[in-house]
C-alpha cells in the first residue's frame, strides 16, 4: 500500500462520501482524488521526479493534507515539516532531507522567505492560500493542470521522511516505507474498535501521530474532520455535531479537557476510541478520563522510527473482567501488537526474562527503513539484530509493557520531544551562565516538564528570581516555547564526577526528593 492507496480505497467504498471536513466545507473522496491528480501533475510540470522529496509546512489544513496524496500520486516522498520548529531547524531539515519542493501556508511565509536563500536544493515554492512575490499560490500553481488519472510508481517503497531530534539537537530523517505504514494501519484496525465507517477528529498536528492515523480511517471510507487550530470547546462541539467515533489527543490536552466547563454537557456516546499517547500519562488522570469521557480511552505507544503501534491498550484493557477499572494496569503502555515482537535487553545485547528491566527492543515490519543518509546511526540503533527504542522498561507476566525510564536524555513534554543537549546549548549562550544541566520532571499537565539547573559566573547576579526569568526569555527566543524550561533553578555549583562530568542523575534525584517533601507537607 502506497499513501495514495488509502485514499483510492476509500473512494472505492464511496466516492461521494465526505473525506475531509474543515469548518463548513466538505471535500468528498472524489474531490480529494481529483486534487491529488492535479497536484501530482503540477509536481511533474515543475520538474519534480519520482523519488524526490516534497515538503509540506502548514498547520492543520484540508488542502495541505490533500497535497500529501498528490505527492504520493507523483511517486515523490512526503516530508512533513513541523510548523512549531524554529526557522533554523526547518532550514536544516529541508536541506538535509534534499527537499526540492516546499508547499507552505502563508502563516509561515516570513519563515520561508528567511530560510529559502540557504536552501539551494529547493527549486519549487508554492504558497497554499496567497501568492508571494517569490512563490505562486496553490491555485496559480495548479492552473491549467488536468485532473485526469495519474499513476507513477515510486522508485522504491519510501513513502515519507519524518524528522526527529537527536542528542546533538540536529534532527535525523526517519525513512518510513509504504510497508511500515501498512503495518501501522493493520495494527490499528486489528487492535482498536471500528464499528461502521469511522469519523475521525484531528485536533493534534497532522505532521505527527494525528496525520498517519488518518490512513486506516480512510481505508474504511471514513471522514476526517480537521481542526485548523486547537480549541477544546470547538473540539467538544465537533464531537457532538459530527458524531465523532475516533480521535487522538496527547495527555496534556486530555488534562485540560477534563477541566473544561462543557465536557459534562457534551454528548460523547458516539465515541468508540479516544486515543492517547506521545507522552506519559498520569494514571489518576486516566482513571478520571474513563469516568468523565467514558470507557473509550485507548493507549498507543510508538516512536517515529516505529510509528504508533509498538504496543497498544484497547478500551477493554483498561478494565478487569468484572468491569472495574484495572488500576494497576493504567500505568502500562499496553500489550505489544500482534505484528510486533518486543523484548528487553541488557547492555551486552542479551535478552532479559519477563519482569526484568532493560532497554525496550523490537522486531517488526513496523520498523523504519533507516535514517536518511546516516548509515552509522542506523547501524547503532539496529545493533544485536533488534531495533533499540532508547526506552527502558519491563514486560509483566500478562504481556503488558511498562516504560520506566529513558536511556537517552530525552524529555517528552506535551507530546513533543525535547532533547536536553539542545536546551543546554541555548542556555550556554547566555552571558551569565557558566554551566547547565537539563532534566525532565513529572508534571500533571505536561507529562514531563523541562527543568534547567544552571551555575552562574561568579558575581553575575544577586536577584536569582529575576535572572531565572531572564534566562527563560533568552532560551525561548532561540529555540521556542516548547523547549524552554518551565522551571529554572540557580545553584552555586553542579554535582560532578571525578572527571568533571555533570551528574544529571544526582540533579534529578535532588529535585524529585524536593517534590516528594513538598507533597508530604501539603
Amino acid at each position: 500500500m502506497r499513501l495514495i492507496d488509502y485514499l483510492d480505497k476509500g473512494a472505492q467504498l464511496g466516492e461521494r462520501a465526505p473525506c475531509f471536513t474543515m469548518g463548513d466545507r466538505d471535500l468528498s473522496y472524489a474531490q480529494v482524488q481529483a486534487l491529488s491528480h492535479r497536484v501530482g501533475r503540477a509536481l511533474q510540470r515543475s520538474g519534480i521526479r519520482p523519488g524526490q522529496k516534497v515538503a509540506v509546512l502548514a498547520s492543520n489544513d484540508a488542502i495541505a493534507f490533500a497535497c500529501v496524496f498528490g505527492i504520493s500520486r507523483a511517486g515523490a516522498v512526503w516530508c512533513p515539516i513541523n510548523p512549531r520548529n524554529e526557522a533554523n531547524e526547518n532550514r536544516f531539515v529541508l536541506d538535509a532531507f534534499d527537499c526540492t519542493c516546499l508547499i507552505f501556508h502563508s502563516n509561515y511565509a516570513a519563515m520561508v522567505e528567511e530560510i529559502r536563500g540557504a536552501c539551494p536544493k529547493l527549486t519549487t515554492l508554492v504558497c497554499l492560500d496567497a501568492p508571494q512575490p517569490w512563490a505562486p499560490s496553490w491555485a496559480q500553481w495548479v492552473e491549467g493542470v488536468s485532473d485526469g488519472a495519474l499513476e507513477v510508481e515510486p522508485p522504491d517503497d519510501l513513502a515519507m521522511i519524518a524528522g526527529t531530534g537527536g542528542t546533538t539537537g540536529q534532527p535525523k530523517g526517519v525513512m518510513l516505507s509504504g510497508r511500515n505504514l501498512e503495518t501501522m494501519s493493520a495494527l490499528t484496525l486489528m487492535g482498536y474498535p471500528f464499528d461502521g465507517p469511522p469519523t475521525y477528529l484531528a485536533l493534534a498536528p497532522l505532521t505527527h501521530a494525528a496525520g498517519v492515523l488518518c490512513l486506516p480511517v480512510m481505508a474504511l471510507g471514513g471522514r476526517v474532520v480537521i481542526m485548523p487550530r486547537p480549541d477544546l470547546g470547538e473540539f467538544l462541539a465537533l464531537i457532538e455535531r459530527h458524531r465523532v467515533t475516533h480521535t487522538f489527543l496527547p495527555p496534556t490536552l486530555i488534562y485540560m479537557l477534563l477541566q473544561h466547563e462543557r465536557l459534562a454537557s457534551t454528548r460523547l456516546d458516539s465515541l468508540q476510541c479516544f486515543w492517547y499517547g506521545a507522552a506519559p500519562i498520569s494514571a489518576s488522570r486516566l482513571e478520571e478520563a474513563l469516568e468523565k469521557i467514558g470507557p473509550v480511552m485507548a493507549q498507543l505507544f510508538g516512536q517515529t522510527e516505529a510509528p504508533m503501534m509498538i504496543s497498544m491498550m484497547a478500551p477493554r484493557d483498561h478494565f478487569n473482567a468484572d468491569g472495574s477499572v484495572a488500576r494497576g494496569r493504567l500505568a502500562s503502555a499496553g500489550r505489544p501488537g500482534p505484528l510486533v515482537q518486543v523484548a528487553t535487553m541488557n547492555a551486552d545485547g542479551a535478552l532479559l526474562p519477563i519482569g526484568e528491566t532493560g532497554e525496550i527492543v523490537i522486531r517488526s515490519s513496523l520498523v523504519m527503513m533507516g535514517y536518511y543518509k546516516d548509515p552509522a546511526a542506523t547501524e547503532a540503533v539496529w545493533r544485536h539484530g533488534w531495533h533499540h527504542t532508547g526506552d527502558v522498561g519491563r514486560l509483566d507476566a500478562d504481556g503488558f509493557l511498562y516504560i520506566v525510564d529513558r536511556a537517552k536524555d530525552m524529555i517528552i513534554t506535551g507530546g513533543f520531544n525535547v532533547y536536553s543537549v539542545e536546551v543546554e546549548q541555548a542556555l550556554m549562550q547566555h552571558p551569565d551562565v557558566q554551566d547547565s544541566a537539563v532534566v525532565g520532571l513529572p508534571d500533571d499537565k505536561w507529562g514531563e516538564r523541562v527543568v534547567a539547573v544552571v551555575q552562574l559566573h561568579a558575581g553575575r547576579s544577586s536577584d536569582v528570581d529575576k535572572t531565572a526569568e531572564e534566562i527563560q526569555a533568552f532560551v525561548k527566543a532561540r529555540i521556542g516555547s516548547v523547549k524552554t524550561p518551565k522551571q529554572v533553578e540557580i545553584w552555586p555549583d553542579l554535582p560532578r564526577s571525578r572527571v568533571g562530568k555533570v551528574l544529571k542523575k544526582d540533579i534529578r534525584s535532588t529535585l524529585v526528593e524536593r517534590l516528594r517533601d513538598a507533597a508530604a507537607k501539603s
